[in-house]
């Protein structure tokens, strides 16, 4: 019997990515859903059931379980730190689209319910103390002290999958996620992440000839950043596994977002002068995902090197912004060099 999969959020980066992949599994039946205006979606399939909705609100829920074996909740309005920090009251009104999808899933009796939770579930004093080693375990949740607005939604929500598995029955899976990067993601706008900002300005500089950067904080900041793939294939394994506590998705390889910005100037062939924004959100001071649990119960772990991932990411994003510079910028020549500004 062919499944139904119903993907939340799958207008979004992730979302999108998980589609293309059940796509070309070809063994399942593919319910798309997201907030957005088709025209918005990071990736859009005409031969998948795809529709537009509010997950926030209970009859939307209640319309795509209808005949859905399993569930992905990507759903969120999230984005990079900056969004987060000045987003909180919008992050916690996602704990709606967890709480109906799960209300359904239990009355339809949907089998599986994989969440998309985060890093930012993690207590604060361990990623912002002197230690050098930020790499974070599942237990280090507790006791709670996450990341304001965002980390507490994901907190909650991890709380009500469990409940949900433990009282009524529902098999729920969930992944703590790590910085996910790739091609098909938000790169500009005041969403986007580190990885995809540091791309954009590293292409535009490579574009324009204006080699200089601009870095929030002082680029000490140490993070951990998966590719894409990996975060698919690690979805895929832990909705299957038995794993019912919830476990780190995430590269255990950290650097500091200086490092990142050399290696995109190495994938780019250029080096830039940096400018630091001390003024700027910068987030905690270091997160890393410890991989022992992923690595016991899976035998797997996210394994695409930083650099091979982030040089595929810097192709796409450098197409996107040459294709933006030629639509919305001029070109003015000073001393024999042409160089492009934008609007």
């Amino acid at each position: 019997m062919v499944k139904k999969i119903l993907v939340a959020g799958a207008g979004g980066f992730i979302g999108g990515h998980l589609v293309a992949r059940l796509r070309e599994r070809g063994d399942c039946e593919i319910r798309a859903v997201d907030i957005k205006p088709f025209d918005q979606w990071h990736q859009y399939f005409d031969d998948v059931e795809s529709l537009c909705l509010d997950l926030r609100e209970r009859p939307c829920c209640e319309k795509v379980v209808v005949g859905v074996d399993e569930i992905y909740n990507l759903a969120a309005d999230m984005g990079g730190i900056g969004f987060i920090e000045g987003n909180k009251f919008a992050c916690m009104v996602n704990v709606l689209i967890n709480t109906n999808l799960l209300l359904t899933a239990n009355e339809v009796g949907v089998e599986r319910f994989f969440f998309s939770s985060s890093a930012c579930v993690y207590r604060g004093d361990l990623q912002n103390s002197d230690q050098t080693n930020f790499a974070l375990k599942e237990s280090d949740a507790y006791p709670a002290d996450p990341e304001d607005g965002y980390g507490w939604e994901k907190l909650f929500s991890e709380r009500m999958c469990r409940h949900a598995m433990e009282d009524c029955g529902l098999i729920t899976r969930v992944a703590r996620f790590h910085n996910s990067y790739g091609s098909h993601g938000t790169w500009s706008g005041g969403r986007e992440k580190a990885p995809a900002a540091i791309c954009r300005k590293v292409a535009f500089a490579s574009i324009s000839g204006n080699h200089s950067i601009e870095i929030w904080g002082d680029g000490t900041q140490k993070r951990s950043f998966m590719y894409i793939d990996d975060n698919i294939e690690g979805m895929l394994r832990i909705m299957y596994s038995d794993i019912s506590e919830p476990i780190n998705l995430g590269s255990a390889e950290m650097v500091t977002i200086n490092e990142m910005v050399s290696i995109a100037e190495d994938i780019a062939g250029i080096k830039l002068s940096r400018r630091y924004r001390a003024d700027a959100p910068i987030g905690v001071a270091g997160r890393s995902s410890d991989n022992s649990m992923i690595l016991e119960r899976l035998n797997w772990e996210p394994s695409t090197s930083l650099y091979d991932g982030l040089a595929k990411t810097y192709e796409w994003i450098y197409d996107q912004v040459l294709g933006s510079v030629a639509k919305n910028s001029r070109i003015e020549t000073a001393y024999g060099v042409s160089r492009l500004y934008a609007k």
